[in-house]
């Protein structure tokens, strides 16, 4: 039976066990716990941690996978070196996930494709953050270039004494920092393309996201008023990304939308929030996809399902219990999807889809179906 090993026991891993039931492959998990979110829907699980050679040799051992991927890129060297050792392919490989785990590097290599970025650079004084803003209207934006997501490791600077913290922190060895500009975007974009090791490729729409704090609460696919034109250009991006990069599975570029020109923000190696609307909305799901990509299957047909297909997270909030909750939402034609983690204010808990002929209206309800779960409000 075809086997696929998975680092990482949170709800992407977990969202991959459907597809892979469906496609006949068994789903081995490297969880943190037997309480972690993808260890309940996985079909064998290894507890453990990245870091943990033993822990990665249980994964790898008899029934040998096939293959390995990931669900996050903070994956260590060693991890590559045992899966090579024992004869199992890493897709994608570790020269890849380097340009999604590290910022600076992602940068210097896009901008020897030429590919549109905001303006940046590496900062290490006052000096240099200062010269910085001085020249792109006296804000940037401050990344550490290892580490952030969500929001985190993110901040907004209007004066170098601001940063004096994160200076430090640099300079004690911590993860070196880049400034960018602020960019006036019109909307945050994602395009997701999935590669197999043979050379295939196929696009998903391009999608808009909202962000709330940092984190992602809304995804509309396709983005409103998507021109063919805007579309070309977002899979031209993502596939010379996956291309020149090596990339092997499933890969989100997140853009700004700035008067129909593309700036990329960020990369993702791996299914991406920006995809969970393809569950219902595709006729082939990212998790699907990235499955048959990294086993180097055939690729599915990423066409839609509906005109508008709206995918809005389910944040912690007031509840608890969210399992008796969300038969409460009023809506049958919502989909919900949780992802069996504790409750904590802001955490990305589940998620719920919704699918229709009107943005305003399937937003509506997808807004609705999500409050009712995580606080009770009316739906």
């Amino acid at each position: 039976m075809t086997r696929v090993a998975v680092v990482g026991g949170g709800q992407l891993a977990r969202m991959m066990a459907p597809a892979a039931t469906a496609m006949g492959v068994t789903l081995r998990v490297l969880v943190e716990s037997t309480e972690a979110s993808a260890a309940l829907a996985a079909h064998e699980t290894v507890v453990g941690l990245p870091g943990d050679a033993d822990a990665i040799r249980s994964l790898l051992a008899e029934p040998r996978p096939d293959v390995i991927t990931w669900e996050h890129e903070h994956i260590p060297l060693e991890v590559f070196a045992l899966a090579a050792e024992m004869g199992v392919a890493a897709r994608p490989g570790a020269s890849a996930l380097l340009f999604a785990r590290d910022k600076i590097a992602m940068r210097e290599r896009l901008d020897s494709l030429g590919l549109p970025m905001p303006a940046w650079r590496t900062v290490e004084t006052e000096d240099e953050v200062e010269a910085f803003l001085a020249v792109h209207g006296g804000v940037g934006v401050l990344k550490t270039s290892m580490g952030g997501y969500d929001g985190k490791g993110v901040r907004i600077v209007r004066n170098p004494a601001e940063v004096d913290d994160w200076l430090a922190a640099a300079a004690d060895g911590g993860p070196p920092l880049l400034i960018e500009e602020k960019v006036a975007y019109d909307r945050e974009v994602a395009i997701q393309v999935a590669r197999r090791p043979s050379g295939e490729m196929r696009a998903w729409p391009l999608v808009e996201s909202i962000q709330v704090d940092g984190v992602c609460a809304e995804v509309i696919a396709p983005a409103p008023e998507l021109s063919s034109a805007l579309q070309a250009e977002a899979e031209r991006i993502g596939r010379l990304v996956a291309t020149e990069l090596d990339v092997t599975g499933v890969l989100a570029v997140e853009m700004f939308d700035v008067g129909g020109r593309l700036l990329i923000n960020e990369l993702a190696m791996r299914p991406h929030n920006s995809g969970h609307w393809s569950i219902e909305g595709s006729v082939t799901s990212q998790f699907e996809q990235h499955l048959r990509a990294v086993l180097d299957w055939p690729l599915g047909d990423t066409s839609t399902l509906a005109p508008v297909t709206v995918m809005a997270n389910v944040l912690g909030g007031s509840r608890e219990d969210l399992a008796t909750a969300w038969p409460g939402v009023a809506d049958p034609s919502v989909k919900v999807h949780l992802y069996g983690k504790g409750v904590r204010t802001g955490r990305k808990v589940g998620h719920v889809t919704c699918m229709g002929q009107r943005v305003d209206d399937v937003r509506r309800r997808a807004a609705e179906a999500a409050d009712w779960i995580r606080d009770g409000g009316a739906a």
